[in-house]
């Protein structure tokens, strides 16, 4: 019995971000655990792959090209999501803009910048919970798992605008728990350390993880396998006392 509590089988989960890195590898481990995995991805291209890939291993994925900053590009895929499956379980907020970023002081980052930062990681997490949110409703239960970053408690210097903009994920948390919590719906924060993916960082150096890695309990890179356990957990049946949570998954440096 308690095993079951730990089943995602069948359960809907809606990714954004899901055709690259840490996206792409959430969309895997779900569908390998039977899972079906929608990813809701801007490169469709990519989202295309990453379904075929999950396909092709003999698991199912559905690919939808989205846009998180454009609230008619969100809504459609829900609708689209609903239309196909009847439901979403769980939606993980994960499309975010960090890779393109360069280090800079706060006073350097041109506004432009920050703007779209904000855009695509707090209202894009926005839109997409608020456009699942009546199905939840509806059903009574689901699971909004929002990721943030460690660099909100270390305060991470050189990239103001992505720490700001994950300071604001975690706060969305504690007001969307407080206001779908009657409706049996969880929402949590995961906030994942710097991880290494096969996508291209541009504000990522050796000099950096080494200093990193040098302030981490645990003495290595993280990779998106140490997030999915947390993820499964959350998606299932055995947090369902769980809410309004902040989780960091950084191997040790918020408390160093």
């Amino acid at each position: 019995m308690l095993g079951n509590r730990f089943d995602v089988k069948d359960r809907v989960i809606l990714i954004t971000g899901a055709g690259q890195g840490i996206g792409r590898a959430y969309a895997k481990a779900f569908a390998e655990s039977g899972a079906v995995s929608v990813i809701a991805e801007l490169n469709g291209d990519n989202a295309e792959s990453v379904a075929r890939e999950i396909s092709d291993a003999g698991h199912r994925a559905h690919a939808i090209q989205t846009d998180v900053g454009d609230p008619a590009s969100v809504q459609a895929a829900v609708d689209e999501t609903l239309a196909k499956f009847s439901k979403v379980d769980v939606l993980i907020n994960n499309a975010a803009i960090f890779t393109p970023l360069k280090r800079r002081p706060f006073y350097e980052i041109p506004l432009e910048e920050w703007d779209e930062v904000m855009k695509v990681n707090v209202t894009g997490c926005f839109l997409t919970a608020r456009a699942v949110s009546p199905s939840m409703i509806e059903n009574g239960s689901g699971s909004i798992i929002n990721i943030s970053s460690s660099t909100v408690p270390m305060g991470l210097p050189l990239f103001m605008h992505y720490v700001t903009s994950k300071a604001a994920v975690a706060g969305m948390t504690r007001v969307m728990a407080k206001e779908l919590g009657a409706h049996d719906i969880r929402v949590n924060t995961v906030m994942p350390g710097l991880t290494e993916t096969e996508v291209d960082n541009v504000g990522r150096t050796d000099e950096l993880v080494s200093r990193i890695v040098d302030i981490q309990s645990i003495k290595r890179v993280e990779t998106p396998e140490d997030l999915v356990g947390l993820l499964m957990f959350l998606a299932s049946p055995a947090s369902s006392f769980i809410t309004g949570q902040s989780i960091i998954v950084d191997g040790g440096i918020a408390f160093s």
